[in-house]
């Protein structure tokens, strides 16, 4: 398995936030090549303001080892973490993050300084025009429903 197919599925859970009128970001974290958790965002079901992805996945992925540091996991990402999630992947000390469509005004790297684990290695950009694409999709249809 490669990078490529675990983006894939993480671009199906942005599918399932797509289907629900959530704001289509999904992700899934992988350990040892198997997929150990999924999540796709929730805030506007759930009424909670920090139900992105990544903060379900991380709960679950540590759920799942029994052990607060994903350090051996990879998180992939359809759009680049934002801070908060950033913040949280950093207290869990994720080893790697791969993500889509890169986020210019929420996004970790348009942050100065260092969010992430220093140990935490990131990289943006896989699949970024099927993440992109996708997001631009919601928000068009949200623009049309709502003039």
């Amino acid at each position: 398995m490669n990078h490529e197919f675990f983006m894939r599925e993480a671009l199906r859970e942005a599918q399932k936030a797509f289907d629900e009128d959530e704001i289509p970001i999904g992700c899934v974290v992988v350990w040892r090549d198997t997929i150990i958790a999924r999540a796709y965002n929730r805030t506007e079901k759930l009424n909670d303001f920090t139900a992105h992805c990544e903060m379900q996945a991380f709960t679950s992925a540590a759920d799942y080892l029994r052990n607060k540091y994903l350090d051996e996991c990879t998180l992939y990402v359809t759009l680049e973490p934002c801070v908060m999630c950033s913040g949280a992947a950093f207290w869990t000390r994720i080893g790697h993050i791969v993500f889509g469509a890169y986020d210019q005004k929420r996004g970790v790297s348009a942050i100065s300084g260092q969010v992430l684990h220093p140990a935490s290695k990131i990289e943006g950009g896989l699949m970024e025009s099927e993440s992109a694409q996708l997001l631009s999709s919601f928000f068009q249809k949200k623009r049309r429903l709502n003039p």
